[in-house]
């Protein structure tokens, strides 16, 4: 793809994480304040009539949802699979592909130092 776009996004929520050695701190229940990026491309033919791949604007109902579906929850009641950064990514991928079309890659972020990304 010739052009990628991102927009950022904010969320905290606790999740704890199965199939983990016993005494792993990850497999106790613990926060984090998310960062997801979602990146949607276009090929170079591909921009609208304003030359975007896609209006920021239209990014807002992701918003919403988020603040909504997943801010300030336990995410092992909210995901269909263990909560892990990679998961959360491809979940997010694939709820919200549907409504992005152009939705190439959904990165997560638990600590400053740590991401995680589904790209297809």
């Amino acid at each position: 793809m010739a052009f990628r776009i991102t927009k950022e996004f904010h969320f905290s929520a606790s999740h704890r994480l199965a199939e983990l050695p016993d005494g792993h701190p990850c497999g106790r229940m613990h926060g984090h304040n998310y960062i997801v990026e979602l990146e949607l491309a276009a090929p170079a033919d591909g921009l609208d009539k304003a030359g975007f791949v896609r209006d920021y604007g239209d990014l807002k109902q992701f918003s919403q949802w988020l603040d909504a579906e997943v801010d300030h929850r336990h995410l092992n009641d909210v995901l269909d699979r263990n909560p892990s950064a990679e998961h959360l990514a491809q979940w997010l991928y694939e709820r919200w592909l549907p409504h992005y079309p152009q939705l190439s890659a959904v990165r997560v972020s638990e600590t400053a130092k740590t991401w995680a990304e589904y790209r297809p």
